[in-house]
C-alpha cells in the first residue's frame, strides 16, 4: 500500500494481448486523498473534409445535401397550407411548387480566356454549391464572330435541398446586398409561373472572397415553378421570403396565346 506523501502505479501485466499495447490502457493512480484516479488520452477525430472536385472546388458534401433545409420545411409547414386555403384547392397536390432554379452566366470572351472560363466557373460553384457546365453556341453568327460550338457562357441546373439551399441564401443574403436594392419587380414573370432575374455583381454572396475577386461578372436567375398562372407563382415566390419592391402593381392573368403556324403555301 502506498503512503500518503506519494503515489504509487499500478504495474501493468507482463504479456498483453496483441491487440492491447501499454499507451492505449489509461494509467491508474492512488493519490495523496486515498483516492483512485484515472488518467486517459480522449483522441478526437477531426472533422470531414467537404467533397473535393478534381479541379480542387469544394462541393456541397452529399450527407449536407441530403439534410432538410430550413427552406423546405416553412414551405412544407407554412406555405402549403396557407396556399391550398387562399386558392381553394381541392388536392395538396395542386399546390404550386418550385421546380428548379437555372443560374446562367454569359461570357462573350470565353473562347480567348480560359483562365477568366475556369475563376468564372469556380466563383459559380462557390455560390450554387454545384459545379456549371458550359453553354455552347448553337449556329454561326458572323455579325458578332460567332460560330456553332463555341462556348459562350456557364450554366448550372438546381433541384432538390441544394435548390432550397440556394434560394435561401439568395433572398436574404444575396438580393438585399445588392447596392441600392429597394426589392425586385414582382412582374417579372413569362405567363407561364416562371420568374427571372439578375445580378450584376456576383460578390453579393458571402461565399466569394472580395480579394479573390477578379472580373466582375454579373448573372440571370431563373426560377421555375409548377404553377399555371403568374399570381400563384408571385404569392409562393412571396410567402417564401422574396423581396418584392413596394407600391408595384400586382401581376394580371396573362394567357399566351399560341402562334400559328405560316402557310407552306
Amino acid at each position: 500500500m502506498a503512503t500518503a506523501a506519494s503515489a504509487t502505479r499500478f504495474p501493468l501485466p507482463a504479456t498483453l494481448p496483441p491487440r492491447f499495447s501499454a499507451h492505449r490502457i489509461p494509467a491508474l493512480r492512488l493519490g495523496s486523498t486515498g483516492r483512485l484516479t484515472v488518467r486517459a488520452t480522449v483522441s478526437v477525430a477531426p472533422p470531414p473534409s467537404p467533397a473535393t472536385s478534381a479541379t480542387g472546388i469544394v462541393l456541397v458534401d452529399r450527407s449536407e445535401a441530403e439534410k432538410v433545409n430550413r427552406l423546405k420545411t416553412v414551405y412544407l409547414g407554412k406555405v402549403v397550407p396557407l396556399l391550398k386555403e387562399e386558392f381553394s384547392y381541392e388536392n395538396i397536390h395542386e399546390v404550386p411548387k418550385i421546380e428548379k432554379i437555372v443560374v446562367n452566366c454569359g461570357m462573350g470572351d470565353a473562347e480567348q480566356n480560359s483562365k477568366g472560363l475556369e475563376a468564372a466557373m469556380r466563383e459559380l460553384a462557390l455560390i450554387t454549391g454545384q459545379r456549371p457546365v458550359k453553354t455552347k453556341a448553337k449556329k454561326s453568327i458572323t455579325s458578332f464572330k460567332l460560330r456553332e460550338g463555341a462556348t459562350v457562357g456557364i450554366a448550372v441546373t438546381l433541384r432538390g435541398n441544394v435548390m432550397y439551399s440556394f434560394l435561401d441564401r439568395l433572398v436574404n443574403l444575396g438580393l438585399p446586398r445588392t447596392r441600392d436594392f429597394q426589392g425586385v419587380n414582382p412582374n417579372s414573370f413569362d405567363g407561364h409561373g416562371n420568374y427571372s432575374t439578375g445580378f450584376r455583381d456576383q460578390s453579393v454572396f458571402p461565399e466569394i472572397r472580395y480579394e479573390a475577386l477578379g472580373k466582375q461578372k454579373g448573372m440571370d436567375v431563373c426560377i421555375t415553378t409548377m404553377a399555371k398562372m403568374d399570381n400563384e407563382a408571385q404569392r409562393l415566390l412571396a410567402l417564401l421570403g422574396m423581396p418584392y419592391c413596394e407600391g408595384a402593381a400586382p401581376t394580371a392573368v396573362v394567357v399566351r396565346k399560341k402562334k400559328r403556324k405560316a402557310a407552306p403555301f
